[in-house]
């Protein structure tokens, strides 16, 4: 059945009504969610790019090979790359060595005070672990005064995760840092004989030069007695201290 007239006008009128009114307003947020910001990862350094690649030729035999990551510490990178261009590293001693924790090197006082002539460097703490052949800066309590220490991991140590700058791992010549002398200070130091930057072409690993033992002097021959040689007695060293 068709409506009356005055029905469809009654329609009209009320939606005309509706029209001069508008859309109704939205009620006001009592709390707004802050959108989420993801920061994208830069894609990992290459392994095989030579600009990426620390040699450290040590005194316990060998070359180590450590693969930097300027995509997570760009800074602790350059300021590593920097001081190894001037030859800062050649010479110095591992002076902090825990076994079954790490070996700590790159201090030029030799007991952890030093650091180079350049600013602190800021942190840099990252997604990257405190797993074995791991190579991060040491600092003080400090966070930003990382400079020119750095300390290679001997074992796990995930608990140091995100408080202290990881710039690289080490690819090969993992044995000769587990031969470095342990102690804090070492009895007799393993030393960093020469560190260069592969993209440098350095030239293969040099041994140290020996050094022959200390000279006593001649044999002693006491009257009535057979000749007796100074053999020089070695010291019984203390245990390696226990990691902290």
């Amino acid at each position: 059945m068709f409506a009356s007239a005055g029905a469809l006008i009654a329609v009209v009128l009320a939606g005309s009504a509706m029209a001069q009114k508008g859309p109704e307003k939205p009620k006001a947020l009592t709390h707004v969610e802050a959108p989420t910001v993801v920061t994208p990862r830069l894609p990992p350094a290459s392994p095989t790019d030579p600009q990426n690649l620390l040699y450290l030729d040590l005194s316990t035999g060998g070359r180590v090979v450590i693969w930097l990551r300027p995509d997570v510490a760009p800074l602790m990178v350059d300021r590593i790359k920097t001081l190894t261009r001037q030859h800062f590293y050649d010479g110095l001693a591992f002076h902090r060595v825990i076994d079954g924790f790490m070996a700590q090197g790159g201090d030029p006082k030799g007991d952890g005070t030093g650091g180079s002539s350049m600013p602190d460097v800021k942190a840099e703490f990252n997604y990257l672990p405190h797993v074995r052949g791991a190579v991060a800066a040491a600092r003080s309590d400090k966070e930003d005064s990382a400079n020119s220490q750095f300390f290679i991991v001997f074992q796990p140590r995930l608990s140091l995760d995100r408080k202290y700058t990881v710039f690289g791992r080490v690819l090969g010549g993992m044995q000769y840092v587990d031969a470095i002398e342990r102690g804090e200070p070492p009895t007799n130091p393993s030393h960093i004989l020469h560190a260069y930057v592969a993209a440098d072409a350095p030239p293969p690993y040099v041994a140290a030069p020996f050094t022959p033992p200390t000279t006593l002097g001649p044999p002693v021959k006491l009257p009535g007695t057979a000749t007796i040689s100074k053999t020089p007695i070695k010291p019984q060293l203390a245990p390696a201290a226990k990691p902290k």
